[in-house]
């Protein structure tokens, strides 16, 4: 897998010294950070729409050195992601891949069988609750809730067995939780000497199947370059 093949073809993030694009001028935007797991969450719904890389432009944003314009002009949130369509701003990421799902052409990601549409909703609801019980264990000590979360993840990629994703085929819950495990799983292995796939085959082989997937790999990042990112933050201070 070239992440890199992907990500050389990028345009440039935007800093404060950038000016800013014709806002409302007809165009939809998609406003990121390439480092930010929730931009990547509406970022890789776009791509797996297909067609949309060309319908929805990428416009990155420098969090580190974000330009002035796009709290004033764009979204006073002053956040990623942000999508301009229809001379409206919108955000919050699980908002947001839900409305290009419903919004524009391409294959669904999300189930028309109540069933599982009822569990996807479930799962989309616990990302919060997932994310705030393992991210404090990145910080200090790894504890049974940060496991007990993954042990969740394992139990509801049980469910459904006509596909290796949370709802059998690829949907909006796997892209919601893909770019945290993808931070979540070297950072554990590395620093924590913790395996978030050990004892827990579904989960790896989610993350393999998910790796095979072009729409995702073109918003990843490099695995090195990620770990590097949650030491500075995460280990500072330790």
């Amino acid at each position: 897998m070239a992440i890199g093949r992907f990500q050389a073809s990028l345009p440039p993030a935007l800093d404060s010294t950038s000016n800013p694009p014709s806002i409302f001028d007809g165009t939809t935007r998609l406003y990121i950070s390439y480092t930010c797991p929730f931009a990547q969450r509406v970022w890789i719904t776009r791509n797996c729409k297909q067609g949309l890389q060309e319908e929805i432009k990428l416009v990155p944003i420098d969090l580190q050195d974000r330009p002035a314009w796009y709290k004033e002009k764009v979204y006073p949130a002053n956040k990623v992601p942000s999508l301009e369509h229809n001379n409206e701003v919108r955000g919050e990421s699980l908002d947001l891949i839900k409305y290009i799902d419903s919004h524009f052409e391409g294959p669904t990601l999300f189930p028309d069988d109540a069933t599982k549409r009822e569990f996807a909703e479930e799962l989309l609801s616990y990302t919060d609750i997932f994310n705030k019980t393992v991210f404090p264990s990145l910080k200090g000590d790894l504890d049974n809730e940060a496991g007990a979360a993954f042990d969740h993840i394992e139990k509801a990629l049980s469910k459904f067995d006509d596909g290796p994703f949370f709802l059998g085929q690829l949907s909006l819950v796997d892209i919601a939780y893909a770019p945290f495990i993808e931070r979540f799983h070297p950072f554990l292995l590395e620093v924590k000497n913790y395996d978030i796939t050990a004892g827990r085959p579904k989960l790896a082989a989610w993350i393999e199947e998910m790796n095979n997937i072009e729409a995702y790999n073109q918003t990843r990042r490099d695995p090195q370059e990620l770990l590097e990112s949650y030491k500075k933050r995460f280990l500072a201070k330790v």
